[in-house]
């Protein structure tokens, strides 16, 4: 399944997911009542939409410092020969929520998030220890909300 392939529900489902769900005991139901089907249809047509890879991520936003916790984004220059061991082993750490390579001496990125503001520093010093390289801290100074929806 293709996105141009997408019924008029199916599309509806996905533009209003661009917008979140409403945090009610029964968001698909909600939702399906907007689009005058059942919850069952919605869910089901969800988990279709998630298998054919038109919906590549389906998972609650949070925000880890509202939560009492801490995020930094991060960034290590990696030997081209161990980009694949050092990506392994940061997708590995609970901590880390993505990584990602770059073209820049700092290759290889990754988005750190720990329960509380001073756990930031020893996990960075695992990192390192546990890589042999150095960890670039680069915390957030300023927040920017952007809201991108897409036409579907």
């Amino acid at each position: 399944m293709r996105s141009g392939h997408l019924d008029p529900i199916d599309r509806a489902i996905v533009a209003a997911l661009q917008r979140g769900v409403p945090t009610v005991e029964r968001p698909f139901a909600e939702l399906a009542a907007s689009l005058e089907t059942t919850e069952e249809a919605v869910v089901a047509r969800l988990a279709r939409l998630i298998d054919a890879g038109v919906v590549g991520r389906f998972a609650p936003m949070l925000d880890a410092e509202k939560l009492g916790g801490a995020v930094t984004l991060c960034a290590v220059a990696v030997p081209a020969d161990r980009l694949e061991e050092v990506a392994a082993r940061l997708a590995a750490l609970p901590e880390v929520a993505h990584n990602y390579e770059r073209a820049h001496r700092f290759n290889m990125w990754f988005v750190l998030a720990v329960e509380r503001p001073e756990q930031l520093a020893t996990a960075i010093a695992r990192i390192e220890a546990e890589t042999g390289l150095a960890v670039l801290d680069l915390p957030k100074l300023e927040e920017y909300r952007l809201e991108l929806v897409l036409p579907v």
